[in-house]
């Protein structure tokens, strides 16, 4: 019992979070982005402290060996000259030099390796910070869209005037037409109406004519000549 309880606890908590998520997801966006400018402004000063030190051990090796160079072309020297002693002694400050020199040289070689993947990495966290900020103006821009979509949708929702109008146009649309009705009734009246029995017997040549025709005229001008 305990067990589930606590299991439901943990889930209301995930979904909890999830939600908190989901509301703040572009200022969480923003605060990642200004801990990885951090980070990345972190790593920029130890790359600048590695380049530093190893002109500094380049420049101690440049001059090693310029002294080198010059203790040897002095025991030199000294040892034509028969100066033996001085050139024994120049030997072991040349010895300790060059020690030393091996040593540096070293120190420089393992400064340039952390260097190249130091930079390396600050490269590569640079386009990936570019990546990241493109990525939030995207989501800012989707995140404002949805916004009003669902603020849009939550007014259409609750607004009858939509369903209103659409039932207005469709009343207007599906109404009788009048004109239509108007000739339909005149039709009924007319065949309702016996009245002109008649004039329609005369004019299909059942009976004498009502009406004189031009026809009529001229037949009797014809018989008064």
């Amino acid at each position: 019992m305990f067990r589930t309880l606590t299991t439901l606890v943990n889930g209301a908590n995930a979904r909890a979070e999830e939600r908190v998520r989901d509301h703040y997801s572009i200022e969480l966006i923003d605060q990642k982005i200004r801990e990885a400018e951090a980070s990345l402004k972190a790593a920029k000063f130890s790359l600048a402290s590695l380049i530093q030190r190893e002109r500094s051990e380049a420049r101690q090796v440049d001059a090693l060996s310029n002294r080198i160079a010059d203790l040897t072309s002095r025991a030199k020297l000294a040892l034509a000259d028969g100066r033996e002693d001085m050139a024994t002694e120049a030997a072991g400050a040349i010895a300790q030099l060059e020690n030393e020199l091996k040593v540096r040289h070293t120190t420089v070689e393992r400064l340039e390796t952390r260097i190249l993947k130091l930079r390396h990495s600050v490269e590569g966290a640079t386009r990936r910070i570019t990546d990241l900020k493109q990525g939030a103006i995207a989501a800012r821009a989707a995140k404002k869209e949805a916004d009003i979509q669902r603020h849009l949708g939550r007014h259409v929702s609750q607004d009858t005037a939509f369903e209103e109008a659409e039932e207005l146009i469709a009343r207007v649309l599906n109404r009788d037409d009048p004109f239509e009705q108007t000739q339909i009734l005149r039709e009924i009246d007319e065949g309702l109406d016996r009245s002109d029995m008649t004039e329609r017997l005369s004019d299909t040549g059942y009976g004498d004519p009502l009406k004189s025709t031009a026809a009529d005229v001229m037949q009797r001008l014809r018989a008064n000549t």
